[in-house]
C-alpha cells in the first residue's frame, strides 16, 4: 500500500512538475538570446584574431613586404594616375593624397547646386614594427568645392568605400614589394 499514491496527490505532483518545467523553459528562452550573441561575438573575434597580416588592416588596406616609403610613393603615383587621380597636398612623408572629380554620377549622388564634388583618397603608410614591411591604408573623403579656400568641405565616406581601391593597392604592392629598405 506504500506504493499507491492517491490520484489527487498525483495530479498535484504532475502539475508541480509541469510548472517547474515551464519555469525552466522560460528561463532558457530568456537566456538563449544573450548566449547566442555572446557566441556569435566570440566567433567574430576569433576570425579577426586569426586574420593574416595581409588582411589585418580591413577593406582598402594592404601590406607591402620589404619596401620603403620612396618606392611605395612612386608606385602609388603611377597606379593612381592610371585610374585618373592626380596627386594632391600631402601633410607628411608617411601620407599621400590623390584627387579626382566625382564625375556625372558622383555629382548627382553627392553634389549640390553650384558646387563641384571631388573624391579625395588619403594613403597612410605605417611601418610594421621590427620589419621592413609597410601597411598602406586608405581613407576616402567626398570634398565639396575642392580647392576653394574657405569653402572646401570634407565629408568622410564609410570605411567600405575604401575597398574599391583594392585593385590599385595590389598594383602598388606588385611594383613596390621587395624594393628594400
Amino acid at each position: 500500500s506504500g506504493n499507491i499514491v492517491p490520484s489527487s496527490k498525483m495530479g498535484r505532483a504532475i502539475s508541480l512538475e509541469n510548472s517547474r518545467l515551464n519555469r525552466m523553459i522560460c528561463a532558457m528562452k530568456r537566456l538563449w538570446v544573450p548566449i547566442f550573441f555572446s557566441l556569435l561575438g566570440a566567433l567574430f573575434l576569433m576570425g579577426c584574431l586569426a586574420s593574416s597580416v595581409d588582411r589585418a588592416g580591413g577593406p582598402g588596406s594592404i601590406t607591402i613586404a620589404n619596401s620603403n616609403p620612396y618606392a611605395i610613393r612612386a608606385a602609388a603615383v603611377t597606379a593612381f594616375a592610371r585610374s585618373g587621380y592626380t596627386p594632391g597636398r600631402s601633410s607628411s612623408p608617411q601620407s599621400l593624397t590623390f584627387e579626382r572629380p566625382a564625375g556625372r554620377t558622383g555629382e548627382l549622388a553627392f553634389g549640390s547646386y553650384g558646387q563641384s564634388t571631388t573624391f579625395r583618397v588619403r594613403l597612410q603608410l605605417t611601418q610594421l614594427p621590427g620589419t621592413s614591411d609597410f601597411r598602406v591604408t586608405t581613407q576616402v573623403d567626398r570634398v565639396s568645392n575642392a580647392g576653394e579656400v574657405g569653402f572646401e568641405r570634407d565629408t568622410p565616406m564609410m570605411r567600405s568605400w575604401a575597398a574599391q581601391f583594392n585593385p590599385i593597392l595590389r598594383q602598388i604592392q606588385a611594383e613596390a614589394a621587395n624594393a628594400g629598405f
